[in-house]
């Protein structure tokens, strides 16, 4: 049976068409052996990156913990037209302009984000929430871009685990329609839907200051979304303690990733300046292949139902 669904406050649309004779371990990937001739972002090979912009130390200074620095092959870069604009009613453009960066999460070759420890995943989000101050200070740029690409599959190709953080001089489509989108309503939606969400069956994961359920138009299998309980706008404005349960969240979700070893891309949703969005982290399995009614149409086909994606992430499948 297929069911058509609609998002929770934008206007996409998703089909659900679930494939129930297929259990969640059907969908573990196969392993894949890389080969492996010189990495640029392990120890030893910091002169094949750009100038570092920081890192975080360890053994006294003399080895590193994370570092993080411009991409080589930047998508955008700091100079050019700034500013954008429109010409003759339809044709609007600037400069390429931005600041691409890199942060390797770990020395360590063979281990992945989900291999990390919670203090390590606390590491990063900081990390996270410095580069996005700091990128905002620039003139002209409006939104910091925080993602990760996991896998083949998730577009990545680097196997040494990192994020990128990408710095425009322009707030992304789906920030705009979520912003638009939640004007709507008299208060927060994602406070209301959250509150839903953590008493259903697409419920995943809860602690003190954090909650994780897979949504209800999900477009990914086994995609899961991540909120802050507090009504909180952006990175930075987490104290220690929640960071610490985002932390362990995000640990668990990870883990869940790891048994099906699939690719994957999370990335960050904030409310950009003198704007209020709900914070809030999409994490994305990428298994399916989207092909020409994804294409055609702009609505997914999810072979994977919310409901048995929580019981998988719930340890119940």
């Amino acid at each position: 049976m297929t069911e058509l669904r609609k998002d929770y406050i934008l206007d996409r649309y998703v089909l659900i068409s679930e494939s129930r004779s297929k259990r969640p371990k059907e969908f573990r990937r196969q392993e894949i052996k890389e080969e492996v001739t010189q990495c640029f972002f392990c120890p030893g090979n910091e002169n094949l990156t750009p100038p570092e912009i920081g890192r975080i130390t360890v053994d006294g200074g003399k080895g590193w913990k994370m570092r993080w620095f411009p991409n080589k092959f930047a998508a955008v870069e700091l100079e050019g037209q700034q500013v954008i604009k429109t010409d003759n009613t339809y044709f609007t453009f600037s400069g390429g302009y931005g600041k691409h960066e890199v942060i390797a999460e770990t020395p360590d070759h063979n281990k992945q984000l989900w291999d990390l420890s919670e203090t390590d995943i606390i590491t990063l989000f900081k990390v996270y929430s410095q580069r996005i101050v700091e990128l905002e200070k620039i003139p002209n740029i409006r939104y910091v871009n925080v993602f990760k690409n996991h896998g083949r599959e998730g577009g990545t190709s680097i196997v040494h685990s990192h994020t990128q953080v990408v710095a425009t001089n322009f707030v992304p489509t789906l920030i705009m329609d979520e912003l638009t989108a939640a004007r709507k309503f008299p208060s927060c939606p994602y406070c209301e839907i959250l509150n839903i969400e953590k008493g259903s069956d697409r419920r995943c994961f809860e602690n003190n200051a954090f909650a994780a359920f897979t949504p209800y138009a999900s477009r990914f299998n086994f995609e899961i979304w991540l909120f802050p309980k507090r009504h909180v706008r952006k990175l930075e404005d987490l104290d220690e303690n929640e960071l610490k349960d985002l932390a362990e969240i995000m640990k668990k979700i990870l883990a869940k990733l790891k048994e099906l070893n699939v690719s994957y891309n999370y990335f960050i949703h904030y409310a950009p300046d003198s704007t209020d969005l709900h914070l809030h982290i999409e994490i994305c399995p990428r298994i399916a292949t989207w092909a020409g009614f994804e294409y055609c149409t702009n609505a997914a086909i999810n072979s994977v139902s919310p409901e048995m994606a929580a019981k998988f992430y719930r340890g119940e499948e």
